[in-house]
């Protein structure tokens, strides 16, 4: 695999997305969207609305994202996060590597 730099993403975007259902045009548009819009809080919580009952590789995406949004803005709503990511952990359909 190459790595190829994340393009800017909107929300209408990830909306299209989704409506689509393919997982990878999610994934890069979710990608893109957290690298570029501002509204961390507004991301974060997409990406958890993105965990259930999504496919195990949405799911893995959103979490990615969840990381990349605290590594770009620095902080991240742990009390709103955490509760969320050790319930998925106890899901037996997900089984993280």
């Amino acid at each position: 695999m190459k790595y190829v730099e994340p393009s800017p993403a909107s929300r209408d975007a990830l909306a299209v997305a989704l409506a689509g259902g393919d997982g990878r045009t999610i994934a890069e548009t979710l990608v893109g969207l957290t690298n570029s819009d501002e509204d961390w809080r507004w991301v974060q919580d997409t990406c958890l609305e993105l965990l259930h009952p999504r496919r195990i590789g949405v799911r893995a995406i959103a979490i990615t994202c969840l990381g990349h949004l605290a590594r770009i803005h620095g902080e991240l709503d742990t009390d709103k996060v955490r509760p969320i990511l050790t319930e998925l952990l106890s899901d037996p359909s997900w089984v993280p590597c």
